[in-house]
């Protein structure tokens, strides 16, 4: 998962970094903002977009539902509306686990390869 590989360390971001984060073209990240009414970045005096914090953690969430889950975007927009705390709460230990099992399978490779 490419986004799981960068901290967030600015206080803002471009639609290029966003974009290259999740690795999807920024063209997909306009989109998104036009159809989800949570994702509002602030725009400068030039109109370009700037991305906090609280917006990438909702692009995340976006793209867990659409490319991962495979939710239709109606769909992830009812989940976002209905239960935005539950989804965030399930991606967190989703996002554990996969950490968890990446561990387990490097242990399991070093082990195979010492025996």
């Amino acid at each position: 998962m490419p986004y799981k590989e960068k901290e967030i360390e600015k206080q803002y971001y471009t639609i290029g970094e966003v974009a290259a984060m999740f690795d999807v073209a920024p063209s997909l990240i306009r989109f998104w903002e036009t159809e989800f009414e949570q994702l509002r970045p602030k725009k400068n005096k030039k109109g370009n977009r700037q991305f906090a914090q609280k917006d990438i953690e909702t692009l995340r969430t976006v793209y867990h539902l659409v490319k991962e889950r495979g939710y239709t975007i109606q769909g992830a927009k009812d989940v976002l509306k209905n239960k935005p705390v539950q989804t965030k709460d399930k991606m967190e230990i989703i996002d554990s686990l996969e950490k968890v099992r990446e561990f387990l399978v490097g242990i399991k490779n070093q082990l195979n390869t010492k025996a």
